[in-house]
């Protein structure tokens, strides 16, 4: 269920992520993107705090920093899902590029929160 160590240090590298004070995302940006249905569209798929007729096909958002110990960590599986499970259907949305680098790091400041 979660990223392979050696994979996920391998994409944190690859992404050129070094510490936590390299992700410094805006959490009003990120849960715009993250419930925006022609952006992000996290809430396609997972229930958000808040977010109006969430889906759930994926894990609810909510407690996530039980689930993953660092930033580095759920930027990876946000950029690349397939790293830890090539059958995931969630969207590679860093390596597709469908969200930039800098929503991409508001986008996980945001569910960060949760």
């Amino acid at each position: 269920m979660y990223p392979r160590p050696m994979a996920l240090a391998t994409l944190v590298a690859a992404l050129g992520i070094s510490s936590e004070t390299a992700l410094a995302g805006n959490v009003s940006a990120g849960k715009q993107i993250a419930t925006d249905r022609s952006r992000g569209n996290c809430i396609a798929c997972h229930y958000l705090p808040g977010g109006q007729s969430p889906g759930n096909i994926g894990p609810a958002l909510v407690g996530i920093q039980s689930r993953y110990p660092t930033k580095e960590s759920l930027m990876a599986q946000i950029y690349d899902a397939t790293v830890a499970n090539p059958e995931t259907i969630m969207p590679p949305f860093g390596r597709h590029q469908i969200l930039s680098d800098r929503e991409l790091e508001d986008v996980v400041e945001y569910i960060w929160s949760l």
